[in-house]
């Protein structure tokens, strides 16, 4: 399950970003040390990493953003007076965000979830539903379930638990009106957060496909290559729309 690494100051900002995080977001991972973010970034799916003042200031920075560019991270924690310029320096590093602890502890969690992964991913696939032909209100939940969070997707029969239908019934109804199949698109959504994950050149293909659940690299490619039609080298040069037009253009031909 994808997390949300946070290493932080002090406890009690600990305590105010998960009491302020959405109901159903994705869990804290606490780091007490740079060591322990380096293990959550190895060995989590991660939403997003949440940064203390103090942390940030003693962490390589730069060298975390240029290899893990793809993972928001939002500095929060007790700001001096005299911070403009270490402000300024993390705006041209591109952090996602800035929170002041006890100014912003009531909201920071829906901050930090604003900017996660999965909000992202479903901000950039805001039209995939119309090219992919989903229109009744069961394909329309079943594709929110779908692109609720960072990494692959749940099992259909833990979204026709969810949704109170049976597995074969939600099967049967998302591939109508000419929408692509259920597994197709689990598929396809899966390969984007594979691709996603590997634009971090601190994520070699075999550490994505142990993140995702793959057996092996070679398994990863394999579906890759299944879902887009090109080698995964050539897919990951590709947005999230060409690939989405890509991945339609495939399942029209394979309905004739």
């Amino acid at each position: 399950m994808p997390a949300t690494a946070a290493l932080l100051d002090s406890r009690a900002a600990l305590g105010a970003l998960r009491r302020s995080l959405p109901r159903g977001s994705a869990p804290v991972l606490p780091c007490r040390s740079a060591a322990g973010l380096d293990r959550a970034i190895e060995r989590r799916l991660l939403e997003a990493i949440v940064l203390g003042v103090g942390a940030a200031r003693h962490l390589d920075l730069g060298a975390l953003r240029s290899r893990y560019p793809r993972i928001p991270v939002i500095a929060y924690g007790i700001f001096r007076s005299d911070d403009a310029e270490l402000i300024q320096a993390w705006h041209r590093l591109d952090l996602a965000g800035v929170a002041v602890e006890g100014v912003d502890d009531p909201v920071v969690g829906d901050l930090v979830m604003r900017q996660s992964i999965s909000e992202r991913r479903r901000a950039a696939l805001a039209g995939a539903p119309r090219l992919l032909r989903l229109t009744e209100p069961l394909q329309l939940k079943t594709w929110d379930l779908l692109i609720g969070g960072a990494g692959r997707t749940p099992r259909t029969a833990t979204i026709a638990r969810r949704l109170g239908v049976s597995r074969e019934h939600l099967s049967r109804q998302f591939g109508a009106g000419g929408a692509p199949n259920l597994k197709r698109v689990t598929d396809l959504l899966t390969v984007l957060a594979a691709l996603h994950l590997l634009g971090n050149p601190g994520y070699s293909p075999a550490a994505v496909a142990r993140l995702l659940g793959f057996s092996t690299p070679s398994h990863l490619r394999l579906v890759i290559r299944r879902v887009t039609g090109i080698r995964m080298d050539e897919a990951r040069g590709l947005s999230e729309r060409e690939l989405l037009t890509r991945f339609v253009r495939g399942s029209a031909r394979s309905r004739r």
